[in-house]
């Protein structure tokens, strides 16, 4: 399946900007499992923790930790977020400073929003922004297929926790790229990589061509990505012709169960 015009064109504009800077993480390509790896099904209390860390200024943000707490015709996943072992280090310059935000992708602290699935694999509530995204119909959470050609494009309408009423467009392409082999703090995993490229409508009238860019590591053994980075940018009506970035991190898994 191929991108959609819209998109591509977008993608291709904020390149130079940074938007298509992610890269912090490197695997090995390798070939394909064979026999493929079926994806463990969730279960109550398994378990995934995640050092994130702020791809901008190398800050370590502390560890995410996300928790399987029901399962039935939709999984709950619980997550919090432990800041005790985060670190602080100086920004890249001014440039940076004026051009970085953080509006949309929040820092959290303690308990935060659960992630539902419904099937697994199929995002209904995605808690990885400032408040929670809630889907209908859902978005794939990882490729459906577990092969390198897979790639699917969604168009949708979400919702922002507490804005009940008010639907936006939700428009993504996701497509798989090969099997890697990626070292972690957890150790090191075969996993398939994707990546999700979003253009949306934001709740905030005055921003514009808004993007979403997400790479993962799936491995299909422990049911969840073992390595995740994700950016995004936005445009202001009548502010200035560059976008502004929003947040890069990178998760790296250090522990499952």
């Amino acid at each position: 399946m191929t991108i959609s015009r819209r998109l591509f064109m977008l993608s291709a504009a904020m390149a130079p900007f940074g938007c298509a800077s992610i890269g912090y993480l490197r695997g090995t390509a390798v070939p394909a499992p064979n026999p493929l790896p079926a994806v463990r099904q969730p279960q109550v209390g398994q378990e995934w923790s995640y050092v994130q860390r702020d791809m901008f200024n190398d800050n370590t943000l502390g560890t995410l930790t996300e928790r399987v707490q029901s399962v039935g015709a939709q999984i709950v996943i619980s997550r919090s977020m432990d800041t005790s072992t985060a670190t602080s280090n100086s920004s890249s310059g001014a440039f940076g400073a004026i051009m970085k935000d953080i509006n949309q992708i929040n820092e959290p602290i303690g308990s935060m929003a659960n992630e539902v699935q419904g099937p697994w694999g199929t995002f209904l509530a995605n808690p990885n922004w400032k408040t929670l995204v809630l889907f209908n119909p859902g978005v794939p959470a990882w490729p459906q297929q577990l092969n390198e050609s897979w790639s699917k494009q969604t168009k949708t309408k979400y919702q922002v926790a507490g804005n009940a009423g008010y639907t936006f467009p939700w428009e993504e392409y996701m497509s798989a790229s090969g099997w890697e082999t990626i070292t972690v703090p957890a150790g090191t995993f075969t996993a398939l990589k994707f990546t999700s490229l979003a253009n949306y409508t934001s709740p905030d009238a005055n921003k514009i061509n808004c993007i979403w860019r997400e790479t993962c590591w799936f491995a299909p053994q422990i049911g969840r990505w073992v390595a995740r980075e994700s950016s995004g940018s936005y445009m202001l009506i009548g502010v200035m012709e560059s976008p502004f970035l929003e947040n890069e991190y990178v998760w790296q898994l250090s522990s499952w169960k």
